[in-house]
């Protein structure tokens, strides 16, 4: 009889994990070799005498932070009405709303793994036991710090040895803890009352006031409650309807809430009835019944062909208005270039009927959102400012930002395609804009847009200083977005040509759904250094008279008696803001590019 020997366990077979930790980590990178030691030593000496002395600058006694404490609300909204800030409260709280349902909408509720976060906790104790070390302050605060960071390092990784390998937890529990953080700080860190009270500088200590901790306990609320909210919506509301309608939101409620919620426009409701009203009504029933016509599939050439002669006749009404040959509302030229750019692209949406009344309806509620917020810019405020424009801080430095990219991105990828293009008068139209403005700086183009322009305006025309910093940053940042996504474009292969128009695919169509997704997936990484860099470079609109998050720092707060000639705390805290968003925006670029799979497949 003859023994049968069973095979080993698939256990014993596997092989053992490769060893792992921080140990492990320092050991592989930092000190493999005598070189890599020498090297690993130096830097940190270097890095030792960096941090000695900028933390020698933060404490020294001449260093007053409550200037950074007391105008606080300087720093992020500057001369808004203090009367009116449950305006910028309102707004604050309806972007808040949009993020937790943003969330959900798509999908972001990634559970995160116990590990990671015991690591960020202990590398966040070392880091304040290591400030603790290097401070040059008096010795009980050294070694509260010292203890603080020491204790926050072991608490993290007792708990971490006594979870299970593997554990994650839900999205929902960061968020609870983050709120749980922000009642923390407005609620129990006393921070001290620092305020002007009627032109007098007064310090009181304790927490902060309570026109302070409730507002931002509402804040947190919202947060909570509109991603619950949310996932209880998603149950019955199809995703992609919350994706639109998000969509929708981040490109015009950011608008809405900046001229109609906090600029409050004083709407004089007899000249909106007799006149704005029934020129919504023209442009959008009008331009609907127009648009559902040229979508009938057999009508692209028509369609272009009305297109090009509304763009012709939008084009004529701006230049005889340039020379007072013509008066017209600006929001009338304004909707025939819109009209013309929904009549250029109709062919490339034609279809059935359903899909040529979906085309239509979005050009009326895109009409009526347009004229509702032209109409809200072009009505005077009610806000009484010592000097325009009504926002400033950190709230303008934000607006621009965001809204800078939001308009740049258009721009760029119509010029990318342009240069790429086949037809030699696209090619170097678009080459010359793009060659010229990047030989330009971007202060030369603020500069121009703020001072020269307005010299060569029409009477009855007039550009603010918020609207020509707008201008002028997007058609300077959209030079730089064309050459980034040209690079995205010179990626994609031809046989991705060649299968589109096996397909009997249109050029637009062929453009729109198969080479622009792909070349915006490659480009992610450069897209997203350039919204970081538009983002940093918002500190040069305070050359050209903008009270941004850089000049309120550096001479509103440094001009105030209580605090005369203290600008460094003020910059410090400055950089710390920029450096915060620039930090989050680069995580969030890779967490989308490990999602998406750039650079691996």
């Amino acid at each position: 009889m003859t023994d049968i020997t069973m095979p080993p366990p698939v256990d014993e077979l596997a092989p053992e994990p490769p060893p792992s930790g921080p140990v492990v980590w320092a050991r592989e990178n930092l000190f493999s070799s005598w070189g890599n030691a020498l090297q690993t030593f130096f830097f940190l000496f270097i890095s030792w005498q960096i941090l000695s002395w900028l933390l020698g600058k933060l404490v020294a006694e001449e260093r007053n932070w409550d200037a950074v404490l007391t105008n606080s609300r300087t720093f992020f909204t500057f001369n808004y009405p203090l009367e009116q800030f449950a305006r910028m409260w309102f707004s604050l709280g309806a972007l808040i709303v949009a993020v937790g349902i943003t969330l959900i909408a798509f999908g972001f509720e990634p559970r995160v793994r116990t590990s990671k976060i015991v690591q960020s906790t202990i590398g966040l104790g070392a880091a304040v036991a290591v400030i603790g070390v290097l401070t040059p302050v008096s010795g009980s605060w050294r070694l509260g710090l010292i203890a603080v960071g020491v204790a926050i390092g072991v608490v993290a990784w007792l708990a971490g040895r006594a979870l299970p390998d593997g554990q994650t937890l839900p999205f929902w529990s960061l968020l609870v803890g983050f709120a749980v953080f922000v009642m923390v700080l407005v609620w129990i860190v006393p921070w001290g009352q620092n305020e002007f009270l009627d032109g007098e500088y007064i310090d009181e200590p304790g927490t902060v006031n309570i026109t302070t901790k409730q507002p931002w306990t509402v804040m947190m609320g919202l947060l909570l409650g509109s991603f619950f909210g949310a996932r209880a919506l998603a149950r019955v509301v199809p995703r992609r309807i919350l994706q639109l309608a998000m969509i929708v939101w981040w490109v015009m409620g950011p608008a809405f809430l900046l001229f109609l919620v906090l600029r409050d426009p004083a709407f004089d409701w007899g000249y909106v009835l007799a006149v704005d009203i029934p020129i919504a009504l023209a442009f959008g029933l009008g331009g609907g019944a127009l648009l559902y016509w040229l979508t009938e599939p057999v009508r692209g050439e028509i369609a272009r062909i009305v297109g090009a002669l509304l763009l012709g006749t939008a084009a004529l009404t701006w230049i005889l208005a340039f020379f007072g040959v013509v008066s017209m509302l600006q929001k009338i030229r304004l909707s025939i270039l819109f009209l013309a750019l929904f009549a250029l692209a109709a062919a490339t949406f034609a279809g059935e009927r359903s899909v040529r009344l979906r085309y239509a309806g979005i050009w009326m509620g895109f009409v009526a959102l347009t004229h509702w917020l032209i109409t809200g810019i072009n009505t005077p405020s009610t806000l009484d400012i010592a000097a325009p424009p009504f926002i400033g801080g950190f709230a303008l430095t934000l607006t621009i930002a965001y809204y800078v990219m939001l308009a740049s991105f258009p721009i760029g990828a119509l010029m990318a395609l342009a240069r790429t293009s086949t037809l030699p008068i696209f090619r170097i139209l678009s080459t010359t804009y793009i060659e010229v403005v990047r030989g330009i700086p971007l202060i030369t183009v603020l500069f121009f847009f703020s001072i020269m322009v307005p010299l060569f305006l029409p009477g009855e025309m007039e550009l603010s200083e918020l609207a020509a910093i707008f201008i002028g940053y997007t058609l300077f940042s959209g030079a730089y977005m064309a050459e980034n996504i040209r690079g995205g474009l010179q990626s994609i292969r031809k046989g991705q040509f060649e299968a589109a128009d096996a397909l009997g695919l249109t050029t637009a169509q062929r453009t729109a759904f198969i080479v622009l997704p792909q070349a915006l997936r490659v480009s992610i990484p450069n897209l997203v250094g350039q919204a970081i860099a538009t983002f940093k470079e918002t500190s040069l609109i305070a050359i050209v008279g903008g009270f941004d998050l850089l000049r309120v720092g550096n001479q509103t707060v440094a001009s105030q008696p209580a605090f005369l000639g203290q600008s460094l705390t003020a910059l410090f805290f400055v950089s710390f803001v920029y450096w915060v968003f620039a930090y989050s925006m680069s995580r969030a670029s890779r967490s989308l590019e490990e999602k998406l799979g750039v650079g691996s497949r």
